[in-house]
């Protein structure tokens, strides 16, 4: 209980968040602006009450003035399982909020008016979330998705790419809607800028991602997949061929030999404690 109960001192209020409801008190708009707010709170509770439950690192759960995001201080090294689980108990939130909406108003609590409200705003954040653009829910279930099949910089990339390519397709269909919607702009910024920050990011997150497995930070029983290189191969290419949730054999090809196998941990070793940052393997294999 105490794991859950904890999850509430990562709360933080953007202090824009108070301006915009004190201009929703000013324009009659104070109930669906509270109504809208529930709702945000409720489903990034749902990610961080599902981490909580694994026992996940969090780092911050922020109301937005337009949104809400809840933080994990993990770098790709959980159990691809329990990853969905956190990315989709967000949106799954949403399906007991219609119907605690539903009996609200059969009992008389929320007015016609109010609950058609609330039943927007529900379906709205739903489906927003869940479109294929990074940071959105939609997004993380797409680096998930491609991390099944592809190494973790490929993944990340690709999943980027789709994003950018998701964003313009959303300010395309704003231009032609909504283009005069003030909200729907600082969203699709918002977006484009947590993209960038991202992709500028994404070498420092690689190498979070290989520092936890380089330190043991895990306790998943991974499945192993071998990788097989060349003597002249970079250490560094060999890295950006690990995959997530699973643990690498490498298998060394050797000229004329027996083929070589290393552990993971060598390569991990040699790189990070070793600095050898531009050694081949064959500067590995033949120290050790």
């Amino acid at each position: 209980m105490n794991r859950f109960v904890s999850v509430f001192k990562h709360l933080h209020i953007h202090p824009l968040l108070w301006v915009v409801i004190a201009i929703g008190v000013m324009t009659a708009h104070f109930y669906e602006l509270c109504l809208l707010i529930l709702i945000i709170f409720v489903h990034e509770l749902g990610h961080a009450f599902a981490a909580a439950f694994f026992s996940w690192r969090i780092k911050k759960i922020s109301l937005l003035p337009f949104g809400g995001v809840a933080e994990m201080d993990e770098h790709g090294n959980r159990p691809l399982r329990e990853e969905a689980i956190v990315i989709l108990s967000g949106p799954l939130q949403h399906i007991w909020l219609v119907g605690l909406g539903f009996l609200l108003w059969q009992g008389g609590i929320l007015t016609d008016s109010l609950y058609q409200t609330f039943i927007q705003y529900n379906m709205m954040i739903f489906f927003f979330n869940i479109l294929p653009i990074w940071p959105l829910d939609g997004g993380k279930l797409l680096f998930l998705l491609f991390s099944l099949k592809k190494s973790f910089p490929k993944s990340h990339k690709l999943t980027l790419y789709l994003s950018i390519m998701g964003v313009f397709l959303f300010l395309l269909i704003v231009l032609f809607i909504m283009p005069a919607n003030l909200n729907a702009w600082i969203i699709i910024s918002f977006l484009l800028f947590s993209i960038y920050y991202e992709w500028k990011q994404r070498r420092f997150l690689f190498m979070r991602f290989l520092l936890e497995r380089y330190y043991g930070k895990t306790n998943e029983l991974r499945k192993l997949l071998p990788l097989e290189v060349q003597e002249e191969d970079y250490l560094l290419d060999v890295l950006e061929r690990f995959h997530r949730g699973c643990k690498h054999p490498i298998i060394v090809k050797t000229k004329g030999k027996e083929n070589t196998i290393l552990d993971e941990n060598e390569l991990l070793h040699a790189y990070f404690k070793e600095k050898n940052v531009t050694a081949k393997i064959k500067d590995i294999l033949y120290v050790l």
